[in-house]
């Protein structure tokens, strides 16, 4: 995903883009609240291109997520205190 096409033409860094859609997907932040932790780190960003990234780039996100995620019928050990 790194070195794909995807990404070509944009203004701000892949690692900026992949952040901020990670962060709407992962913790269902509002775009706004998105714009204002980025705004807190020095990145000026708007809702309205948050909310562009998240759709042109977030089906993507959203199958590696899930993708990630123990799969049903996975062992997990419990160890009593």
């Amino acid at each position: 995903m790194a070195n794909t096409p995807l990404y070509r033409g944009f203004r701000y860094p892949r690692e900026i883009i992949s952040h901020v859609v990670w962060l709407y997907f992962r913790f269902s932040l509002s775009f706004r609240d998105i714009e204002e932790l980025m705004a807190s780190r020095g990145v000026i960003v708007t809702y309205e291109t948050i909310r562009q990234w998240t759709l042109r780039f977030g089906q993507q996100f959203a199958n590696e997520l899930r993708r990630r995620q123990p799969r049903r019928g996975d062992k997990w050990a419990l160890s009593s205190c």
